[in-house]
């Protein structure tokens, strides 16, 4: 696995819609998903499953679903995998698919769950990285098209967790336990632990769910209001990320993950943003 900073300025999408039957698969197409995964088997999509706690704490089934069928529609050779690794410290990731629905969506629509938490690991190693010189992935990591799909909320350490703070459900708590919850670890100068994992792994595209937020703690709290009602995807996570800070009346410049991704994993500013739905002025 190496690093996948851009060498040129990524498109960012923004989809209004209400709800998930505004156009979604009319938009998919037409962010030429099915052909950016191209001669990869293997399609790993990661929601937030943080807890078992409902939406907009986790990534909606609905939203996977969809995707879910999609991908199925468009890519029926393609093994479509849900993977996650939840932090709760009293129960594992098998909780969080039952409650949310997702062991339903996998039975219906025969896929397959995996905890990442408990899949096999790879030790890789890389010299940029300041915080983790070296780290332990899963191995399914090195052979997938990694569709990453977080939702929009504020956290209590890192100011927001989107698309890069999302790629900590990838790592095992086995490795990364240091406190009372899991993966704790992680929390210790967390910005360049989010950096140095996006360095190893970042996602290969994301879909982030910003049609509603959390505005002030990861786990709860006030939503936002008015609440956006937007999709954002692209293949650059750093500037979905700020734009999901923007939503969050936050200043991505002034995160610390965001600011130190900026010309490394991707770029604040995109080259250009394209708005589709309903309701753009």
């Amino acid at each position: 696995m190496t690093e996948q900073g851009r060498a040129k300025k990524e498109r960012l999408f923004l989809h209004r819609c209400r709800n998930l039957n505004g156009g979604l698969e009319a938009f998919l197409e037409s962010l030429g998903l099915p052909g950016q995964i191209g001669e990869r088997n293997r399609i790993l999509l990661k929601p937030n499953l943080v807890t078992d706690s409902p939406p907009p704490v986790t990534t909606p089934v609905e939203l996977v679903c969809a995707v879910v069928r999609f991908l199925r529609k468009r890519l029926p050779e393609k093994e479509i995998i849900i993977g996650e690794g939840c932090g709760a410290s009293e129960y594992e990731t098998s909780r969080p698919f039952r409650v949310l629905g997702y062991e339903r969506l996998a039975a219906e629509e025969g896929i397959r769950l995996l905890d990442l938490n408990h899949a096999p690991q790879v030790r890789f190693r890389r010299s940029d990285c300041r915080r983790f010189p070296e780290m332990f992935l899963p191995e399914i990591l090195s052979s997938c098209f990694l569709l990453s799909l977080p939702v929009l909320k504020a956290h209590s350490f890192s100011e927001v967790t989107l698309t890069l703070k999302n790629m900590m459900g990838l790592v095992s708590p086995v490795h990364y336990t240091a406190g009372s919850w899991k993966k704790s670890a992680f929390h210790h100068r967390l910005d360049e632990a989010i950096l140095d994992l996006n360095r190893y792994r970042q996602p290969d595209f994301t879909l982030l769910d910003a049609r509603s937020g959390l505005r002030d703690f990861h786990l709860g709290g006030r939503l936002l209001e008015p609440a956006p009602g937007i999709l954002v995807a692209g293949r650059d996570p750093v500037a979905v990320d700020a734009m999901g800070a923007r939503l969050l009346k936050r200043n991505p410049r002034k995160i610390g993950h965001i600011a130190q991704s900026d010309g490394v994993l991707g770029w604040i500013d995109p080259s250009e943003i394209i708005e589709t739905g309903e309701c753009f002025s």
